[in-house]
């Protein structure tokens, strides 16, 4: 039989494993909210989050004598050991929760009351000794603490992803030097256009992916603006004279980040512009590697019946029927990444345009999109920079071929040949079903060295001269 220990709140008296860090309060809610299956103990940085957030806060009521020194100490190691990871595990109230995100607050002032408890040498839940409310939750509210604690793992978050796409960036990089020379046929509408080489293809994604890195930073400043202090709706009622400030400037010194207390406690209360913000910016850089996921397969489909172009890596069997046959696999895993980011994207719209008064409760929802679609994007890069971009193959031979081919060519021959004469040069190729050069030929409008020539000048075909 599992030793258990009473508590109780204003709804009565629960047992709980006296293992557990966690207490009645967050009993109730892993009760309550069996949605999703994923704890937010599941968000290591958001775990860190609220052990800055309560050591930050401890310092700051013993400074301004507002909690006694000795319990503090106890308090702030056991927050010491919640950022570090010693107690992840013990944050298991669903990501996906009502009330405004106040049972993870109560989970957190829970397991580090107890933690504190356990380092002060007494036992779990004697709480007369430490409260998990009028300790460790002193001069807060769940409504600044919660979305002050969300705003830290985001900050966490990106700049892990940022790391991701820099290196996805590398890695495409590496590609559009390695086929700078290697001529193809570029397309509009999917149809041919003009020639191009394959490595400023690539070039271009890297760049399209590289402004994105630049919006993500923009945002970075902007959820480092916190309510913190501002406690129930930003009037900072119950904290001492100070203590907003105060906090603010240890929970700064403690991440080794610059946070800013809000102008206004109460608009930054109710206001979750800023989550709607990186949401955005998170769906447009899905949005984007999914474009560039999806050409993967285009330019890869075949491989002899397709456009060929390409050799994404063999990963898997492609089929449990057809012996041979392999799937672009890896884009695939990323276009339903940005399929989900987008969904997410909604549902944070969604849930800030919801929020009533002073208060949005519904940010726990638009902290699990956030966080879902930021750790999905982080590893879809490193799969797709791995596993994918960085054994691309290109079939050289074919490209040139479909260029020799393609009647799109004759738009670079008509600086040399005139628009009048690379029209007839089109027409002749196309109703004769002959190359382009062969075509240039038999109206004696080029031989084939010069044919060739241009050709051979790669610089010259792809704008690159």
């Amino acid at each position: 039989m599992q030793a258990m220990r009473l508590e109780h709140d204003l709804l009565g008296e629960r047992e709980v494993p006296n293992s557990a860090y966690w207490g009645i309060h967050t009993l109730r809610a892993i009760e309550n909210f069996p949605i999703s299956g994923v704890p937010i103990g599941h968000y290591r940085s958001f775990v860190r989050a609220f052990g800055f957030i309560k050591e930050a806060a401890a310092i700051a009521n013993r400074e301004l004598d507002a909690l006694d020194p000795e319990l503090a100490k106890h308090i702030i190691q056991a927050c010491i050991d919640v950022r570090d990871g010693m107690l992840d595990s013990e944050f298991v109230v669903d990501a996906i929760q009502g009330g405004a995100g106040t049972s993870s607050n109560m989970n957190a002032n829970e397991v580090i009351a107890n933690r504190a408890l356990e380092i002060a040498g007494f036992e779990k839940g004697d709480y007369s000794k430490i409260h998990p409310l009028n300790h460790v939750n002193a001069s807060q509210s769940t409504n600044d603490v919660y979305p002050t604690a969300v705003k830290i793992a985001l900050i966490i978050e990106i700049l892990a992803l940022l790391k991701e796409i820099s290196h996805l960036r590398t890695e495409i990089g590496r590609k559009a030097s390695e086929y700078s020379k290697i001529i193809k046929m570029g397309r509009t509408q999917l149809q041919d256009a003009v020639p191009m080489t394959l490595g400023q293809e690539f070039a271009a994604w890297s760049q399209t992916l590289g402004e994105d890195e630049g919006r993500l930073r923009e945002i970075i400043p902007l959820l480092s603006e916190i309510n913190l202090g501002g406690t129930a709706i930003g009037t900072k009622i119950n904290t001492p004279d100070g203590y907003p400030q105060l906090v603010v400037r240890e929970l700064s010194r403690l991440c080794e980040h610059d946070f800013v207390l809000a102008e206004n406690l109460i608009e930054a209360t109710s206001d979750t512009g800023v989550f709607v913000s990186t949401s955005s910016v998170l769906k447009r850089f899905a949005t984007k590697i999914s474009k560039i996921s999806s050409d993967l397969r285009l330019l890869s489909s075949g491989p002899r019946a397709g456009l060929g172009e390409i050799n994404l890596p063999a990963r898997q069997a492609g089929s449990s029927i057809m012996p041979g046959k392999v799937n672009p696999v890896i884009p695939e895993v990323v276009n339903q990444i940005a399929f989900t980011v987008i969904g997410n994207d909604l549902t944070v719209t969604m849930a800030a345009e919801s929020g009533q008064l002073q208060l949005n409760a519904f940010e726990p929802i638009i902290a699990r999109s956030l966080m879902m679609s930021i750790t999905y994007l982080r590893k879809g890069c490193r799969v797709l920079a791995d596993y994918c971009i960085a054994d691309i193959t290109a079939n050289e031979e074919y490209l040139r071929s479909t260029v020799e081919n393609s009647i799109g060519l004759v738009t670079a021959l008509a600086p040399t040949v005139g628009y009048e004469n690379a029209t007839a040069i089109a027409k002749h190729a196309q109703e004769n079903g002959t190359t382009v050069k062969t075509a240039a030929a038999e109206l004696g409008l080029l031989t084939a060295a010069q044919f060739d020539e241009i050709l051979g000048d790669v610089d010259r075909l792809s704008g690159q001269a």
